[in-house]
């Protein structure tokens, strides 16, 4: 039922102030408040409700409320997740009037604390398109009486009227959120390629002069400058990852990333690297343990290219039973034991045993290196 329908000109203005007063506020959660304050307002009602449908489009997600006072709220408890007269109006998809709560049909009762209501108004609030988004539920009007087919015309034209200013308020924030996005994405390019390609030509100078026959004291202090810098490029690559993981509704792919790894060593660097992959890798690697992969292959293939002189290396993530495990090898000198463990190792060492596993650094027999690094496989992976 649209406005036309409205013949009382008093009401079909406070109708259209009502419309006006809502589409002021463009942002989404006080636009669902102002509807719910308007609604209650145009039919003398003095308790209202909006709501939202989960995408089941059965049950409640949000229920925005007015007429109910903070300290009832916490007294009552849970909100209403769309059951009894609620769930009516839910699966009807058109207005209800109810005269008598108390004896309705499906009625399960008010929780403890809730004040009492007897008579109610539900109507579906429509998009653009027809989807249903929500339902307003106006309870109890101020002077007594029940709610009427005007009331329920009023009320029925404001719904129609949201919807479209509640499609409108969404595509706002989608093209914010998008607007955001990409200015996120500029970022961390410009991070990666301008500030941590700097870091690695700093830190492969340095490199060079440790071949250089200079005192014992000042190696000893170029060797923690790069190790500072290795620690720089650590933390710039992880606030990379967190800026451009914000807003994102899709989770980074675990294959995707360790393949865009191995391009970019090849690429920048000159070393060849190949990745392999076994088991259910996407089911069983993401979050946490996703991202202390992604660091531990970097660490593990930036040493390689620091130290190991190879001319190529191999990358394995492999998923088993009880068990994640990263491989990384290449066919350079193998280990060297003239200095210590430096942050990386520690580093990588550090973030298997948060996982529940552990990590070797070995030489192999046939020339090279081998990382093995592996986190136990739990429930919460799959």
């Amino acid at each position: 039922m649209g406005y036309r329908g409205i013949e009382d000109p008093v009401r079909l203005h406070a109708l259209i102030a009502s419309i006006i007063e809502i589409e002021s506020d463009a942002d989404l959660s006080k636009l669902l408040t102002t509807l719910v304050e308007q609604a209650c307002e145009l039919v003398g009602a003095r308790y209202g409700a909006l709501g939202v449908l989960a995408q089941d489009g059965e049950h409640l997600e949000e229920f925005v409320t007015t007429g109910i006072d903070r300290s009832t709220h916490d007294e009552i408890g849970e909100l209403p997740v769309g059951k009894g007269v609620l769930g009516r109006v839910i699966s009807r998809q058109e207005p209800l009037r109810i005269d008598d709560l108390i004896h309705a049909d499906g009625r399960v009762g008010f929780p403890e604390g809730h004040p009492p209501m007897a008579t109610m108004l539900g109507v579906p609030v429509r998009l653009q398109d027809g989807e249903v988004f929500g339902n307003l539920y106006l309870c109890d009007k101020i002077d007594g009486t029940t709610f009427n087919q005007s009331d329920e015309d009023l009320v029925d034209a404001l719904g129609l009227a949201a919807g479209h200013l509640i499609d409108t308020a969404r595509m706002r924030s989608q093209l914010r959120n998008l607007t955001l996005a990409d200015e996120r994405a500029r970022i961390g390019r410009d991070l990666h390629d301008t500030v941590i390609q700097r870091l690695f030509v700093v830190g492969l100078s340095l490199q060079r002069l440790q071949a250089s026959e200079l005192p014992t004291d000042a190696l000893d202090r170029i060797e923690q400058a790069i190790e500072d810098l290795d620690d720089t490029i650590r933390e710039i690559r992880s606030t990379i990852f967190a800026i451009t993981a914000q807003g994102s509704d899709e989770p980074g792919s675990i294959r995707r990333d360790l393949i865009a790894l191995a391009e970019e060593i090849d690429g920048r660097l000159g070393t060849s690297v190949s990745v392999s992959f076994k088991g259910p890798i996407d089911a069983a690697v993401r979050g946490d343990i996703a991202q202390s992969i992604r660091s531990a292959a970097r660490e593990s293939l930036t040493n390689v290219v620091r130290h190991a002189r190879a001319s190529r290396a191999e990358v394995m993530l492999s998923v088993e039973a009880d068990r994640i495990e990263l491989r990384v090898i290449d066919d350079g000198i193998g280990v060297t034991h003239d200095r210590g463990a430096g942050n990386g190792i520690r580093n990588l060492e550090a973030r298997a045993v948060d996982h529940g596993g552990g990590c070797t650094i070995s030489s192999l027999a046939a020339g090279g290196t081998e990382v093995v690094w592996w986190a136990r496989r739990t429930e919460a992976d799959e």
